[in-house]
């Protein structure tokens, strides 16, 4: 069947016929483009911590603490900002969180202390991040898709990468050549210039439009009213799901894969190739690659996950990357290697691909609480990404190198594969874990 050019909004040329794209598509691209706005911060820390120790002489300890606090407040906030959305509607949390993201990065222009630092770079932009993060992405999936949803989330989360792949090159670039200042006011201005489409174009429920979800089969029907508190129903939704073996290792696992990403090769992958010699902006470059491949890697994923068992795909996923960390000392230089390409294009394939299998097994486990959930899933996971933050800077302040870090993530990865095989134990008690869950929770 052949299908033309567009011919109007949300319009599309079929055989001569004019069809309406369904508007779940449009949600999706504002989503994603809001996501790649936000993400301007994510490529931040890694370029910006030489640059703020040595004007500053705070020690990387105490800069990865600001990050810590960022990636901690980026989890926590998570399942609060899914029950937000339920009761205040995405549109209003999403440009509220960009505004925040806005004003963390840009008030980092006036700082002279390293309080300061955290209570920007910490507190603010880990709030309004936080609100953006991956929940956001199982919210948008679960309201607006019944068909395609683990190629949408997939395609969602890649949003991140997008985003790291457009600033990383340019921030480090900027940073070179008109200072850290100049970089940051450049993300703040990101973030900032999202909002009205946000407003304009962003919809909570497909009710609003008269549509059912994208693959739905039945009536339109409204939203079920929130009956609870935001902070009650994101509580409620842990204690019940706490009672869920499964939970606990979905948790365990992504805690593993915070750590050995955000944590670690986020934050000190460009500090650990400048030890070595290598140019600030040609880390940077790298460490952007590896978004380009993950890119594909997490759209991939997406589409695996709607065709195999999302257990089977997070214990290859974790393992492949442990193996990618175990060697990843050795190949360090003053200049990019052939070995160091290489494992930019494993790991890159593996860096978020962990999200749509992991967003799918929470709405198997637990049902329409699966993205209030899912947030503290995702908690989790920036829990280890930010201890990994801290103890790596901790552990090049002694050591003197980074090569024990490596080598504990690589071990940690590997372990995270025994916990997501483990899920098939509790296969069974999905069905029946559901609706207690979700009715519990509600």
């Amino acid at each position: 069947m052949a299908v033309g050019p567009l011919v109007g909004a949300g319009q599309i040329r079929c055989n001569g016929h004019v069809k309406r794209l369904h508007p779940a598509w449009l949600v999706a691209a504002v989503a994603f483009v809001a996501l790649v706005g936000a993400a301007g911060f994510r490529a931040t820390p890694g370029v910006l911590i030489h640059p703020l120790h040595d004007e500053f002489g705070w020690s990387l300890g105490t800069i990865s603490l600001a990050v810590s606090i960022n990636l901690l407040l980026f989890g926590l906030t998570a399942p609060f900002a899914a029950a937000l959305m339920e009761r205040f509607g995405i549109r209003r949390v999403v440009a509220y969180a960009l505004l925040l993201v806005s004003a963390g990065s840009g008030l980092t222009v006036f700082m002279k202390h390293s309080w300061e630092l955290i209570a920007l770079w910490g507190v603010l932009v880990g709030l309004g991040t936080g609100s953006m993060a991956l929940a956001f992405v199982a919210t948008i999936t679960g309201r607006w898709f019944v068909k395609r949803r683990g190629l949408i989330t997939g395609v969602l989360t890649a949003g991140g990468a997008a985003g790291q792949l457009v600033f990383l090159p340019l921030l480090a670039l900027l940073t070179d050549a008109h200072g850290w200042r100049t970089a940051a006011l450049t993300v703040a201005g990101a973030a900032l210039a999202v909002v009205p489409l946000v407003l304009w174009r962003l919809r909570d429920h497909p009710y609003d439009l008269g549509v059912t979800a994208y693959g739905a089969d039945g009536a339109v029907t409204p939203p079920p009213p929130a009956t609870t508190g935001a902070a009650r129903r994101a509580l409620g939704a842990l204690r019940t799901a706490a009672r869920v073996p499964a939970f606990w290792l979905l948790a365990g696992g992504f805690a593993i894969c915070g750590a050995t990403t955000n944590g670690l090769i986020g934050t000190h992958f460009i500090p650990a190739a400048h030890d070595h010699g290598m140019a600030e902006p040609t880390a940077a470059s790298l460490l952007a690659l590896i978004g380009l491949f993950d890119i594909a890697g997490t759209i991939a994923s997406g589409w695996l996950t709607d065709r195999m068992d999302s257990r089977v795909l997070l214990g290859w996923y974790y393992a492949l990357r442990g193996l990618s960390l175990l060697v990843l000392p050795v190949l360090f230089a003053s200049t990019v290697r052939p070995s160091m390409l290489v494992f930019i294009l494993f790991y890159g394939l593996d860096w978020v691909a962990t999200v749509p299998p992991t967003v799918a097994l929470c709405r198997e486990y637990f049902g329409s609480s699966g993205p209030v959930v899912f947030g503290w899933v995702f908690a989790s996971h920036q829990f280890g990404a930010a201890i990994a933050a801290t103890a790596t800077g901790l552990l090049r302040d002694r050591l003197g190198n980074y090569d024990l870090a490596w080598y504990i993530a690589g071990a940690l990865s590997i372990s995270a594969a025994a916990l997501s095989l483990l899920l098939f134990k509790t296969r069974q008690a999905a069905p029946t874990a559901t609706p207690q869950v979700a009715a519990a929770a509600a």
